[in-house]
């Protein structure tokens, strides 16, 4: 049995739990090696089962806790090679970690088979990624993109599940608190997509036979869970089909969110 949870999401913090019969993965340490163990233990985990730590990029809420959380439990680093430059820089990887560069060569912990695909952020080797679990099913696991490329749909296309960035309501961005600068970075190629992109790449994935969404990386200032969801739900009625029948949403909320079984 194939689980995906999203133990923390948004711009605080950010960690995805993956988990097959044969261990579990980490998709970033973005809070307190305290937090993600009370996380894991909520998601019916825990972190000594946790084989590796799979990294998107180097931007805090991402990392906060990854030095630490290494450290205790051993588990092996798999990251971009620009990725792990960057950490090695900021002296994030303790001494002794196992570390595994992932680009365009796939790894395998356990059975579960990790690829990795670019995603165009303001960083060098910001990356997303796909799981194929020793059941067969496939997980993807994509946030921090101002722009859904090609190679980026043609990556987690016939996922089984997938968390996909849903960051902002357009308009509440352009009229909101941020300064102007932060606008225009959220809003280009290499920001955050907002939820109209997200639903517009849902539509595509349902087509191809995906069924498990999860919106996730929200903006608590210039989102809502109603209207990210709101927007997905109507993208997928234009297709005819209706959730929890032909395909079941949640969105991620920054803690305590529900595990999807796959």
């Amino acid at each position: 049995m194939s689980r995906i949870c999203p133990l923390y999401s948004g711009s605080t913090g950010n960690s995805t739990y993956i988990a097959a019969q044969t261990g579990g993965i980490l998709v970033d340490v973005g809070a307190s090696m305290k937090g993600i163990c009370y996380a894991l233990e909520r998601a019916g985990g825990s972190y000594d089962e946790i084989k590796a730590v799979v990294i998107t990029h180097e931007h805090s809420d991402h990392i906060k806790g990854l030095e630490v959380f290494l450290s205790k439990t051993g588990a092996k680093l798999i990251a971009s090679t620009d990725t792990l430059e960057t950490l090695r820089n900021m002296k994030k990887i303790p001494a002794g970690t196992q570390v595994l560069p992932i680009d365009d060569t796939a790894a395998e912990i356990d059975g579960i088979v990790i690829n990795r695909f670019p995603t165009s952020h303001d960083c060098s080797g910001s990356s997303g990624y796909t799981f194929l679990l020793p059941d067969g099913k496939k997980i993807s696991v994509c946030t921090d993109l101002g722009v859904v490329t090609e190679q980026v749909h043609n990556a987690v296309k016939e996922s089984d599940a997938i968390l996909l960035e849903s960051n902002h309501d357009i308009e509440m961005l352009k009229n909101g608190p941020y300064p102007p600068y932060l606008k225009v970075r959220i809003l280009s190629d290499s920001g955050h997509i907002s939820n109209n992109a997200c639903a517009a790449e849902l539509k595509e994935l349902f087509k191809g036979g995906t069924t498990r969404f999860i919106l996730g990386h929200l903006s608590q200032k210039n989102n809502t869970v109603m209207l990210a969801r709101s927007v997905a739900e109507a993208a997928l009625m234009d297709l005819g089909a209706r959730d929890n029948k032909d395909y079941t949403l949640s969105v991620a909320l920054p803690t305590d969110n529900r595990v999807t079984v796959i």
